[in-house]
């Protein structure tokens, strides 16, 4: 059914700009999970991501006369790059359309490789509409950066690779999967020679488009996609990618944020390689599935699929990795307000370390303590932590799961408002651009007053802001309207236990 792709693997030209990557074993990660584990080091790609394999493979296919007007593509990273350098081995005018939103060092890296650039709109969906409708009006050819064959078969060629540089039995390999070009093309290869190894995608569960339309058995589109792991972070699957993934494709795994930034550690305690969170998908979702089966002395491959990270996200990364490994636990925990109470705590706690300890005077009754504690046994020892806490009549509430907790409260804590009526509280991710902040204050005019305000820059295209915000119950349906025409993704947090236990 898809010999087609076979073929257009094994003729690609992409070597005219790709390198074969290495296969690398992951010998700290093998020991540890009791299984044989390599990676295949796509982020060391002369753009740092193996997008430019199906770009390449795209424009070399395109005969002189669709080339002629110049390519175009919409892209805020590793595509675009991807393009700009194919483009500059082919001596092809290429413009790339970028979301407003889209980093800097990005930006530059397209113009360093000859690409021009036009920034537009604040996401993707917006820059992709943009570069049709002028690719339609100028008569370029449009990059599909997944829903094309000829990149599908670019992608492919890692495929080739990996079993070419592993010809023993391999169980399974794990895929990152965005738009599902990568995934398509390594399937086809695999399937159709070695048809007993695995595929399996991966995808973050804020982002799981792929996973979604298998499950329905049909392509959906996700109302709103998670942004730390930007790589992969599209709203519906390729149509081609599709159609190919629901007939060869095993299964589609869905793995956290703090997942990510765990496997991300994991491959730089093996590499001393920083990938990007896209890029660690895989080995986290390897980690996932061993605990899942229990399985023991298989050999599986896990594609790091890209390298290029802004520097500032390293700190939300090592920030959640300790999360991830399950080798740190978010604690709130109610303890009397007298003197000893804090002792006594951290005799519960015992010798373990740590990591923070927040608190604030709230009344003469009881104290609230965010704690961050360390944990030697992962999650046998959390629950131990739990229980003798509880044994101890501590009212205690775990956060480490707790998504606002760790990318807000932990950073606020400083006791409860007294007198602010009518407060609704709300999560906001803005583009991270000039003009962000003002459209929200200006959309919102002079009608409520901001009652509590947490914003951190995580190095990303986004900004995560949590906004306490005063508005009567008259007032609400008003301020859902607002809501509604501003545009933003949020999250109503009323109901958070953290807002209760710290600030409300």
């Amino acid at each position: 059914m898809f010999d087609n792709y076979l073929k257009a693997i094994l003729n690609s030209r992409v070597y005219d700009v790709a390198v074969e990557t290495p296969l690398e074993p992951a010998r700290n990660l093998s020991r540890r999970l009791g299984n044989d584990i390599w990676l295949k080091r796509e982020d060391l790609q002369p753009v740092f991501s193996f997008k430019l394999r199906g770009a390449y493979n795209k424009i070399a296919s395109l005969g002189d006369e669709e080339l002629e007007k110049g390519i175009i593509t919409a892209s805020a990273g590793n595509h675009a790059q991807g393009v700009a350098l194919a483009a500059r081995h082919r001596n092809v005018k290429a413009l790339i359309v970028m979301p407003r939103t889209t980093p800097g060092i990005k930006v530059k890296a397209v113009q360093a490789m000859g690409g021009r650039t036009l920034l537009h709109g604040d996401t993707y969906d917006e820059a992709y509409a943009h570069a049709l409708q002028l690719a339609e009006e100028r008569g370029m050819v449009f990059i599909h950066p997944y829903d094309d064959p000829e990149v599908i078969a670019g992608q492919g060629t890692i495929a080739m690779e990996m079993l070419q540089q592993h010809r023993d039995h391999l169980h399974a390999i794990f895929v990152p999967v965005g738009g599902g070009g990568l995934i398509a093309g390594v399937a086809a290869y695999v399937k159709a020679l070695r048809p007993d190894i695995r595929i399996i995608g991966v995808e973050p569960d804020d982002a799981p488009c792929m996973y979604e339309a298998l499950r329905r058995k049909r392509r959906v589109v996700l109302k709103q996609v998670g942004i730390f792991a930007d790589g992969v972070a599209v709203r519906q699957a390729g149509k081609e990618p599709y159609r190919i993934a629901r007939k060869l494709v095993d299964e589609v795994m869905l793995v956290s944020t703090d997942e990510i930034c765990a496997a991300t550690k994991d491959i730089f305690d093996d590499t001393r390689a920083m990938v990007e969170p896209a890029g660690a998908l895989a080995v986290a979702a390897i980690k996932k599935y061993v605990e899942r089966e229990g399985c023991q002395g298989l050999r599986m491959i896990a594609i790091n699929s890209g390298a290029n990270i802004n520097f500032d996200r390293l700190r939300h990364v090592a920030e959640r990795a300790e999360l991830g490994e399950r080798r740190e636990a978010l604690l709130a925990v109610t303890i009397p307000e007298r003197p000893g109470s804090f002792l006594r705590f951290c005799r519960t706690i015992g010798k373990r370390g740590i990591t923070e300890f927040n608190y604030r005077y709230a009344d003469s009754k009881d104290a609230q303590v965010f704690a961050g504690v360390q944990l030697a046994r992962g999650e046998e020892e959390h629950e131990e932590l739990l229980q003798s806490l509880r044994a101890e009549r501590y009212p205690v509430v775990d956060m480490t799961d707790n998504e606002m907790a760790k990318t807000h409260i932990r950073f606020m804590v400083g006791g409860h408002a007294r007198g602010v009526d009518h407060e609704v509280l709300y999560r906001f991710e803005f583009p991270e651009r000039p003009g962000a902040l003002l459209k929200f204050l200006s959309s919102m005019g002079k009608r409520w007053n901001i009652s509590l305000f947490h914003y951190r820059n995580h190095g990303a295209a986004y900004g995560r802001v949590l906004v306490g915000i005063q508005v009567p119950p008259d007032d609400r349906r008003r301020f859902q309207d607002f809501l509604d025409r501003l545009g933003y993704v949020y999250f109503e947090e009323q109901d958070n236990p953290a807002y209760s236990l710290f600030l409300g």
